[in-house]
């Protein structure tokens, strides 16, 4: 009997960017249960060409969201266990001698696949975690002086524990600028956790899902993202609530221009989703706390770090009012 899980029930319609969206949302949905927040948050930044950090306490379920998603869009995926002895060239790649040659050849390393899962990022060191910056805003390694052209499409999934921190490398405001947005997966109800259960007894896992779009369907999907239309009045809110961020006296630092970009390009992507061809002010408004939350640097920082961002991002959303006139 096969193990293979059957296809969605609705395929996407060609043409239909926002079908094929909600249909991505679906396919992730048959393994991961009860979290629809964050698997729309999920694919919503991958939509948007952002990287993705999940944060929660083991056995929550962030792998299986990161691989569930990985099998739905038919992707090659890698996957790097951040310890204290990784090396960058583990994650980059090195040069090997190539004795058939007589020099060195280039043998790629696990950041050149599609979708990266880094598991528990914040348990290597300064050093290897700097080797993800280039690749992850520019697409691209440079390793001997050369520089090497990453897939397209190329995300990030790193996920880290916030609660055991003994043996761990807090991630530096230039590595947590380059996630597009931080989720937060939380509990389960009992009823979903006793589905999860169940399932997972039958052998319900994500390596066991049949892709719904493919990598050339996600890389249109990412183009019909750019071509949403965003008017002022969602533009001048997302600069407006960065500025505000940066001016706010609970703040040591703020959201900078490229925190307001993402938080545009994730509307764009949130539109796409509920089938619209242009961006409302909620959008901006809805995705602020995740895509914002984890560039602020609290003044008064202490153990409970991330509500303490969420507070404060809420707060800008809040304060900073939608200029209707715009």
């Amino acid at each position: 009997m096969s193990h293979v899980l059957p296809e969605v029930s609705a395929p996407p319609a060609p043409g239909d960017p926002a079908a094929a969206a909600r249909a991505l949302v679906e396919g992730v949905e048959r393994v991961v249960r009860g979290r629809r927040a964050a698997v729309e948050l999920l694919v919503t930044a991958v939509l948007a060409r952002g990287h993705v950090l999940v944060e929660d306490v083991p056995g929550s379920g962030k792998t299986t969201l990161a691989t569930a998603f990985a099998a739905s869009v038919g992707a090659e995926t890698s996957r790097v266990q951040a310890t204290a002895d990784l090396l960058p060239a583990d994650v980059t790649g090195s040069g090997v001698w190539d004795p058939a040659t007589g020099g060195f050849r280039f043998v790629p390393g696990p950041v050149f696949a599609p979708v990266v899962l880094v598991d528990e990022l914040n348990r290597t060191s300064p050093r290897t975690q700097s080797a993800f910056l280039e690749a992850m805003e520019e697409r691209a390694v440079t390793v001997d002086g050369v520089r090497h052209r990453l897939p397209d499409p190329f995300v990030v999934v790193a996920t880290q524990n916030p609660v055991e921190q003994h043996g761990t490398y807090p991630l530096p405001e230039g590595q947590l600028d380059r996630f597009a947005v931080r989720l937060v997966l939380g509990p389960l109800t009992e009823d979903v956790e006793r589905q999860v259960l169940r399932e997972q007894l039958a052998g319900n896992r994500p390596e066991r899902l049949r892709p719904v779009l493919g990598l050339a369907g996600l890389l249109d999907l990412q183009d019909a993202v750019g071509a949403v239309h965003v008017a002022d009045a969602a533009l001048d809110l997302a600069v407006r609530l960065c500025r505000a961020s940066r001016t706010d006296p609970r703040i040591v630092l703020g959201a900078g221009t490229r925190a307001a970009l993402t938080l545009v390009r994730c509307a764009q992507a949130r539109a796409l989703l509920a089938g619209r061809d242009h961006v409302l002010p909620e959008d901006v408004q809805a995705l602020a706390v995740p895509v914002l939350a984890h560039r602020l640097l609290p003044a008064a920082d202490g153990e409970d770090r991330t509500p303490t961002q969420e507070r404060l991002a809420a707060g800008l959303v809040a304060a900073v009012p939608v200029d209707l006139r715009r």
